[in-house]
């Protein structure tokens, strides 16, 4: 063998032999380029995925020139009425337990229970005869007394007579006199008990001192009844005319004040718990004198005639005070206010296709709609669902939700999840708005 054979054999075989590891390096190295680019381009297409997002980054992304499809309604001036809503609890104008007023026996029960009865009729009969004994006793006895009294006064007019002539002594006469006087006094006391005696009479005849409805009876016929029993014998609760107390944030009392001193009546809506039925309309009555310093609120009780009596003594109803009207208030779709870090903002469509984020001023929120005090005017046109997708200065496609008929102009579910009222069903929850009309709400600034 050649000993140069020997020398070069072990060169090649390490060559061969790291050959086959620098494919494997060169193979893995290859991988790892192709997975890179996979990512890269994933995350490119991941962050272009909105014209509207690609847009707001200055137009990078495949969809960046593609507008938003985006409903908008117009900024209009209606009138708006301004209201508070509340919880209130009807009351009765007055409640009224009827009692004995003579001790006897009940002889007669004379209304049935839950029945609405009027001032004057009669509820019970408790037996009149020892009344009307006594009355009998009563004027005989004044005319006892009233026979010695005229007796009396001939003897004193006799004895007059006989004083100026000198007859008697001036001590008799004297005398005569006192008991002229002593008779008239009794004759008044008699008087005063026959008096008694026919009102004591009056009061067997148990009669409904104010016109309601009564309750359960509290005792039936053939018991024998006292003045002093605590139960009495029913309860009356007036409920034509009925009240309704409800309280209200102390921030509004200015406003309120302001309108009862200006000697406007202003209405008030009852409806039931749910919000939906309407129960009567009465007005504003009476406001307290001390605001509650534990809930910052006071309360205020109007008053409602209750013909189809709907309003029951403790119930709880939704109230609906009506402040005031404005003639031209500049509104727009609640669904449209939005919030965020600025603050309450808007999206206001542009001449060009695109949106212009904008803060304005806000007043009142009724139904679905909110006061604009400054920032937009009628006429501009703001987006009303699809808020979620746009930036300030996207392109958008505008659709006008509100020429389509049946079109929703509730808010956007998807972003904001503010919720739109029908004025028609009652008070809506504090959560319903983005702005105050509630009783726990506040004007928006």
């Amino acid at each position: 063998m050649n000993p140069d054979d020997d020398v070069q054999l072990p060169t090649l075989g390490a060559s061969a032999a790291r050959a086959p590891r620098r494919r494997a390096w060169i193979a893995i190295a290859m991988v790892g380029l192709i997975a890179l680019g996979a990512i890269y381009f994933w995350l490119r297409a991941g962050s272009g995925g909105t014209g509207a997002e690609a847009g707001g980054r200055g137009g990078r992304g495949p969809d960046a020139g593609r507008p938003v499809p985006v409903s908008v309604q117009a900024v209009v001036s209606q009138a708006l009425e301004h209201t508070l809503s509340a919880l209130g609890t009807v009351t009765a104008r007055s409640t009224i337990t009827v009692r004995s007023q003579v001790d006897g026996q009940l002889t007669q029960v004379a209304f049935r229970e839950g029945q609405l009865v009027h001032a004057g009729d009669l509820l019970a009969q408790i037996d009149p005869r020892p009344f009307e004994a006594a009355l009998a006793n009563a004027r005989a006895q004044l005319e006892r007394d009233d026979a010695q009294l005229q007796n009396a006064l001939v003897d004193l007019e006799r004895y007059r007579g006989l004083s100026a002539e000198d007859s008697i002594p001036k001590q008799q006469l004297d005398t005569q006199d006192a008991l002229v006087r002593q008779l008239r006094g009794t004759v008044n006391a008699d008087r005063a008990q026959i008096e008694t005696a026919q009102l004591n009479l009056t009061y067997s005849h148990v009669s409904a001192p104010v016109s309601g409805r009564v309750g359960l009876r509290q005792v039936d016929a053939g018991n024998v009844v006292h003045a002093s029993d605590a139960n009495g014998l029913v309860v009356i609760t007036e409920v034509q005319p009925i009240d309704i107390v409800f309280p209200i944030p102390q921030d509004y009392l200015p406003v309120v004040l302001q309108r009862m001193q200006a000697n406007a009546r202003l209405a008030v809506d009852a409806f039931d718990r749910d919000g939906k039925t309407l129960l009567g309309t009465g007005h504003l009555r009476s406001i307290d004198n001390l605001i509650d310093p534990t809930t910052g609120t006071v309360k205020l009780k109007a008053e409602f005639a209750n013909t189809a009596l709907a309003l029951f003594p403790n119930q709880f109803v939704n109230v609906r005070l009506h402040l005031e009207t404005i003639a031209h208030a500049v509104t727009v779709p609640a669904a449209a206010v939005q919030r965020g870090a600025p603050g309450l903002y808007v999206y206001l469509v542009q001449a060009d296709g695109s949106v212009s984020m904008r803060t304005p001023k806000l007043g009142i929120t009724e139904g679905d709609r909110v006061q604009v005090l400054e920032g937009l005017a009628p006429g501009d046109r703001v987006v009303v669902d699809g808020t979620d997708k746009l930036r300030d200065g996207a392109k958008v496609e505008a659709i006008d939700s509100s020429a389509q008929p049946g079109a929703d102009h509730t808010a956007d579910k998807g972003s904001r999840g503010h919720r739109s009222r029908d004025a028609t069903k009652g008070p809506p929850d504090a959560n319903d708005r983005p702005s105050g009309s509630g009783a726990n709400a506040r004007p928006q600034n």
